[in-house]
């Protein structure tokens, strides 16, 4: 799961500015200034677990017609409460990457025609 900031204060999830410092991420909100220190140790966004496994994420594109090809991978950190099933289907499936959730499809307009 992505990790999601928004000031305390005002609620903005944008328009945030973050400063790299020894102890973490020190944020500060554009829109009403305020500022705090974000731990930089990950954790679930869901339920804040840190039982995080970081696995690789197929990059899918078509290639030739109906035709996939995974061009790449990136890393995604998955909770080992939140994404089991996922994690599952990757270990099943090791050493491929975990195949995104929704593939690139052809439109029906080039299908026929």
């Amino acid at each position: 799961m992505p990790l999601s900031i928004e000031c305390s204060v005002c609620g903005e999830g944008e328009a945030l500015v973050g400063v790299q410092r020894f102890d973490g991420i020190e944020l500060s909100c554009e829109s009403c200034g305020n500022t705090w220190m974000r731990p930089t140790a990950k954790t679930c966004a869901t339920c804040g677990s840190d039982d995080l496994q970081t696995v690789p994420l197929a990059i899918v594109e078509r290639s030739r017609g109906t035709q996939l090809s995974v061009v790449g991978t990136r890393p995604v950190d998955l909770c080992s409460v939140c994404d089991a099933a996922q994690l599952e289907r990757y270990h099943t499936n090791r050493p491929n990457p975990l195949m995104p959730d929704s593939l690139p499809t052809v439109g029906e307009e080039q299908m026929n025609g």
